[in-house]
C-alpha cells in the first residue's frame, strides 16, 4: 500500500517464483526435505498471497471515483461511521474538530449519484457530530480532499456544516452507547474532572472527555498507550475473570466460556474496530503466555494472530498501533520473562522485577518505531511506566465494574469508582511531574532514524546478554 499496487503485484510474482523453485526442490528430493524447507515454502506462499491481496486492494483504492475529483470539490456524501468521533487538538477558532472514520455508501456530485464503497475520514465541527454512534447512516455536504497517508482510505471529507440527516444505529450499538454514556456520567459524579476524563480512556479507550493538558502530559511521558484499548486491557480483564472463577472453584471449561463471553462484551463496549479486535487478540495471546509460562506456545499463537488479523483487515499492515501492539506483545513473550528472572536472581522481588522487565521490554522493542514516527523520546519513560504500573490493573478492574454497574445500580457503580480515585490521582500526579521535568528529547524522525535506533537497541541487547553470561 505504501509503494503502490504495482510493487505489490511484482513482489507477489517474485514470491510465487521462489515458492515454485522450493516446490521443485522438495519434489525432487522428497526424502531429504526437512521441516525447515517446508516451513520456508509455507512462509513464501503466505507472503505471496498477502502481496497479491494488498496489490488488489490498493489498485481498487487508487481507481476509486472520488480520487478523480478535483481537490475541494463539493459533494453530498452518505456514510456509516465505524467508530466513535475522536476529538482533534482545538487550535482553530471554530472550536473542537472531530474526526470520524466511516464507510462510504454513496455520494452525489451534481446530478449524478455514485453508489460505491470505500473507507473515508470525515472532519467536522459542531456538537451534532459528537453524538454519532457507529452504524448510523449520515448524509452531509462535504469537500473532497486526498487521504493523509498511504493506506486504504479513499478520501478525506471535510463536512460543511451539521449532517442533513442521521439514521438510527443498530440495537447493540445503541446499548453500548448507553453504557458508555452512563459510565462517563457516573465517573463525572464520583471523580475530579481530570480523573473522570481519564478513566473511560483507561478502561474502554473513550478519550472524548480527556482534558488537553492530561493528554499532553501522557504524550510527553510515553503513557499514551494507557488511554487506548490495548492488549494490556484485555489481559488484565480476562485475568481478573479467570482468577475470580478459580476462587469460586468453577470448572475450568466453564471459566473459559465466561472469559470468552467477557471478551465479547468488552469488544462490543469498546467498539469492534480493527484496533480493538487487534487488542483483543493480542491480549488473549499475552494472557496465554502469562498463564502457561510456555513461550514456545505463545509465539506461534502470536504469529497466527498477526496473519489472521492482516487477512481480515489488510490496512493494519500500515497501522502504527498494530505494529506497536505486535512488538510489545512479542517483547512480553520473548524478553520480559528472561529479564525478570535475571532481576530476581540478583535480589529483586518478583513483583517489581516483573513490572520493570515488562516496561523495559516494551520500551526497547517499540522505541525505534516511536522515533521513526514522532522523532520524540523521553529517557524517563521506563521509570514512569514502572511507577504507574501497580495502579493500572486495579484501575482497569474497578473501572470495568463501574462501567457495568453504572447502567444497573448507580450506588454500586459509585462505590467502585470512588475506589479508583487515589489510584488515578497517583497516575495523574506521576505524569504531570514527569512531564514538568522537560526530559523529552527531539530527534530526527523517519525510517533512517528508526533503523539506527533499532540497530542500537539490538547491539545493546546482545551486549547485555554477553555481559550476563560472562558475569
Amino acid at each position: 500500500m505504501v509503494a503502490g499496487w504495482r510493487v505489490g503485484a511484482l513482489l507477489a510474482a517474485v514470491l510465487l517464483a521462489v515458492a515454485f523453485a522450493l516446490w521443485v526442490g522438495v519434489t525432487r528430493g522428497a526424502r531429504r526435505a526437512g521441516q525447515g524447507v517446508l516451513a520456508a515454502l509455507a512462509t513464501v506462499l503466505i507472503g505471496a498471497g498477502f502481496a497479491a491481496a494488498a496489490a488488489w486492494h490498493d489498485s481498487r483504492t487508487a481507481a476509486h471515483p472520488l480520487r478523480d475529483l478535483d481537490r475541494g470539490t463539493h459533494v453530498w456524501a452518505s456514510v456509516i461511521p465505524t467508530d466513535d468521533p475522536k476529538t482533534l487538538s482545538a487550535k482553530a477558532v471554530r472550536g473542537k474538530q472531530w474526526l470520524v472514520r466511516a464507510r462510504l455508501v454513496e455520494y452525489r456530485y451534481g446530478a449524478d449519484t455514485v453508489r460505491v464503497g470505500g473507507r473515508v475520514l470525515v472532519l467536522a465541527y459542531g456538537d451534532t457530530w459528537t453524538h454519532l454512534l457507529p452504524g448510523q447512516r449520515v448524509v452531509f455536504r462535504a469537500r473532497v480532499y486526498p487521504p493523509w497517508r498511504s493506506d486504504l482510505t479513499v478520501a478525506v471529507l471535510r463536512a460543511q456544516g451539521p449532517p442533513a440527516s442521521i439514521g438510527p444505529p443498530p440495537g447493540w450499538q445503541r446499548t453500548a452507547g448507553i453504557v458508555r454514556t452512563d459510565f462517563a456520567e457516573s465517573a463525572a459524579r464520583a471523580l475530579s474532572p481530570d480523573a473522570a476524563g481519564l478513566l473511560p480512556g483507561l478502561v474502554i479507550g473513550d478519550t472524548s472527555r480527556l482534558p488537553d493538558h492530561v493528554r499532553t502530559n501522557f504524550r510527553e511521558t510515553h503513557l499514551t498507550h494507557l488511554t487506548a484499548v490495548s492488549g494490556a486491557n484485555v489481559t488484565i480483564l480476562l485475568g481478573a475473570v479467570l482468577l475470580s472463577m478459580r476462587a469460586l472453584t468453577v470448572d475450568p471449561r466453564l471459566a473459559a466460556v465466561v472469559a470468552g463471553a467477557a471478551l465479547v462484551m468488552f469488544v462490543i463496549l469498546a467498539r469492534p474496530t480493527p484496533s480493538v479486535l487487534r487488542a483483543a487478540v493480542m491480549g488473549a495471546v499475552a494472557l496465554l503466555a502469562l498463564c502457561t509460562g510456555r513461550r514456545k506456545q505463545a509465539l506461534p499463537a502470536l504469529c497466527t494472530a498477526v496473519i489472521a488479523l492482516l487477512a481480515w483487515s489488510p490496512d493494519l499492515a500500515v497501522d502504527a498501533g498494530f505494529t506497536l501492539s505486535v512488538l510489545a506483545t512479542a517483547g512480553l513473550i520473548l524478553l520480559a520473562p528472561g529479564w525478570s528472572e535475571w532481576l530476581q536472581a540478583h535480589g529483586c522481588w518478583r513483583a517489581p522485577a516483573d513490572a520493570l522487565a515488562v516496561a523495559a521490554a516494551a520500551f526497547a522493542v517499540t522505541t525505534p518505531v516511536i522515533i521513526a514516527l514522532t522523532g520524540h523520546l523521553n529517557p524517563l519513560a521506563i521509570a514512569v511506566n514502572v511507577l504507574v504500573a501497580p495502579v493500572v490493573a486495579p484501575i482497569t478492574v474497578l473501572g470495568a465494574l463501574g462501567a457495568v454497574f453504572a447502567s444497573l445500580w448507580n450506588p454500586l457503580a459509585q462505590l467502585a469508582l470512588h475506589g479508583t480515585a487515589p489510584l488515578l490521582w497517583w497516575l495523574l500526579t506521576a505524569s504531570e511531574h514527569a512531564a514538568a521535568l522537560g526530559t523529552s528529547i527531539t530527534v530526527p524522525s523517519g525510517i533512517w532514524s528508526g533503523s539506527v535506533t533499532a540497530g542500537l537497541c539490538t547491539l545493546g541487547y546482545l551486549a547485555g546478554r554477553r555481559i550476563t553470561r560472562t558475569g
